[in-house]
């Protein structure tokens, strides 16, 4: 089947949908939630048989749910700021009206009959809930179908695919991903997404607590909407068991930000990052100079250099420390059904067996001497800012990243582990093309400065033009 020509992305011109903007209209009647469900639910009807960017949907439990916060703001008594926002869910979470198949065929079928916790949130909030979207295998490299929408040849990056694309096609204002590599801020660039990786422990996971730098993310149009979902969340159900949660002074988006001094986080991935995504980078660099902002680089500073030194070998690093924790989980697989699983995931399996006990300590203090790194430069600089990919979505097939026989199809993580690995927050700003495609700025601070990102993450947004190269 020929495939339409690709569209050309532009920051100038690129309008994702958006929610917050709506709900005075909702307030004073001139719109409904309802009526804004119907126009997302038209979107997917007319551009989902190209982009494949859910599992399955709930059309009648989403209007059910549409008519409800109608009512609610006819009244004048809506839940949450969030009430009506209708939102997809990564299949890798539960949910008690649609199946979580993990985007595995060991899980076709699996109907938990119960909700995650951030899904049980946003339900008591009062958000929409349309659809799983797709992820990779069991949210690691193995693709899903899920193609980008503004180019249908390639990939919309992994595992959150299906969570990225439906910003990127207007869908939806906003979905949810997780992240372990980089699963949430790689597709969060590839697509034009607001994204926001928190602290790590941030967001309550849920049942998804088995990898010990997993993430829950979230997806959307606006740096508004990304933070309020995220704090609606938060206040119902808090973060991981033993985690003190995402921290807000207010429950409202952080006003804008403007840093004094920023640190370029290059890591080892600088040394494959594609030579027009550099050269947008660093006129973003440029802007940001002449807004007065001092940017310093790892020569700049001996603590800085310290972390670049520190960071490298990240990506092997969460490559053994996600196969060890791993491997228990998918040997009961293996046990039962191993003609369910690809030959990725068996490669998976295969190191996570190999990996000691011993090794596997290594490695922690490895992160730890990261983490370390990292908090060394808390008085030193306000943030730090890097790309949250090697360049715009690669088509499928590339194998940039991929060891031995495991596979990463969906785009090389290597630009995001090193801040998986210290689990501080990263926010991905949507304001770069490259070759006409989406890349983003990811902007990075300290553990616990989820709203610091944020703040910045908007300031950076405001103070520089759009990027075209």
């Amino acid at each position: 089947m020929d495939l339409p020509a690709p569209q050309s992305y532009s920051p100038e011109s690129f309008r994702p949908l958006t929610f917050h903007d709506a709900v005075p209209r909702f307030r004073d009647g001139s719109d409904t939630p309802r009526a804004y469900l119907e126009r997302c639910l038209e979107t997917i009807a007319a551009l989902e048989p190209q982009v494949m960017a859910f599992v399955s949907l709930n059309e009648a439990g989403a209007r059910e749910a549409a008519d409800a916060s109608t009512a609610r703001y006819r009244a004048g008594a809506p839940l949450s700021p969030i009430d009506g926002l209708p939102i997809g869910i990564k299949d890798l979470l539960e949910t008690r009206d649609l199946p979580t198949e993990m985007g595995s065929a060991f899980y076709k079928g699996n109907r938990p009959g119960r909700d995650s916790a951030l899904v049980q949130a946003l339900r008591q909030a009062g958000a929409v809930i349309v659809g799983k979207t797709v992820t990779t295998e069991l949210g690691m490299s193995h693709p899903g179908p899920t193609r980008h929408p503004f180019d249908l040849r390639r990939t919309p990056g992994g595992s959150s695919s299906g969570s990225g694309a439906v910003i990127s096609a207007r869908m939806l204002p906003a979905a949810i991903g997780t992240q372990v590599l980089g699963s949430v801020i790689r597709p969060a660039s590839f697509n034009a997404n607001w994204a926001l990786k928190p602290t790590q422990g941030g967001i309550n996971r849920g049942e998804r607590q088995g990898f010990s730098q997993s993430t829950v993310g979230i997806h959307a149009g606006s740096a508004e909407d990304m933070w309020q979902i995220a704090v609606e969340i938060v206040k119902r159900v808090g973060g991981d068991p033993g985690a003190p949660g995402m921290y807000f002074t207010g429950e409202a988006p952080p006003p804008a930000l403007r840093p004094r001094r920023l640190a370029v986080l290059e890591t080892e991935g600088w040394a494959v990052v594609e030579p027009a995504a550099a050269a947008a980078f660093e006129r973003a660099l440029d802007a940001l100079r002449a807004q007065g902002v001092e940017v310093i680089r790892r020569g700049d500073h001996p603590l800085l250099e310290m972390l670049e030194q520190r960071v490298i070998g990240a990506m092997a690093l969460a490559t053994d420390v996600c196969a060890y924790e791993s491997a228990w989980s998918v040997a009961n697989m293996m046990a039962k059904n191993p003609d369910a699983l690809s030959a990725s995931l068996k490669a998976r399996f295969e190191l996570g067996c190999s990996v000691t006990l011993a090794q596997y300590r290594a490695r922690l203090l490895q992160r730890e001497e990261m983490r370390r790194a990292q908090a060394a430069l808390a008085g030193e600089v306000d943030a730090f800012i890097g790309l949250p990919a090697c360049g715009p979505a690669p088509l499928p097939g590339d194998t940039g990243g991929s060891t031995n026989r495991i596979l990463h199809t969906t785009g090389n993580p290597i630009m995001n582990t090193a801040s998986s690995g210290l689990g501080c927050p990263v926010v991905t700003v949507p304001r770069m093309a490259v070759e006409g495609m989406p890349l983003g700025l990811a902007v990075t601070a300290q553990p616990h400065q989820d709203e610091r990102a944020t703040a910045i993450a908007r300031w950076i947004a405001d103070a520089i033009p759009p990027i075209i190269a």
